[in-house]
């Protein structure tokens, strides 16, 4: 007669509780690291942008007056495109806000609605804002 070899029910359920364990302890932590990662990704889009816009309106004299301005111009002097790739949008698929001119006397306001697409908002929901 062969002995069989393996893992009992038991053995197995106690070690899917144990993994269902850790899971719970370890998934918050992730998940709110996940939410600073995207506003830190965001921010350094928004700053990409930054310049970008600096360097347009040095060759055009004055500042764009859509981001997508950035990519394709027919005014004198342009010239783009100003970003490597395509127009990105924020990490949460939503498109950045430009306005021209920008808050307090600055030139433009860029700025990301967070994870919730809308205006206002808490933590992720936060706004995201660079002049």
């Amino acid at each position: 007669m062969k002995k069989q070899t393996g893992f009992t029910m038991i053995e197995l359920l106690i070690v899917i509780v144990i993994l269902g364990l850790l899971a719970s302890l370890v998934a918050p932590n992730f998940f709110s690291n996940l939410g600073k990662a995207e506003r830190g990704i965001a921010s350094a889009q928004m700053s990409a942008f930054e310049t970008a816009l600096d360097t347009y309106r040095l060759d055009v004299g004055a500042y764009p007056d859509s981001l997508e301005e950035l990519m394709k111009s027919d005014k004198p002097r342009w010239d783009g495109p100003y970003l490597p790739k395509e127009l990105p949008v924020d990490p949460w698929g939503y498109p950045y806000v430009y306005s021209k001119p920008g808050e307090d006397g600055k030139p433009y306001k860029i700025m990301s609605y967070g994870a919730d697409g809308k205006l206002g908002g808490s933590d992720n929901n936060e706004d995201i804002v660079h002049n």
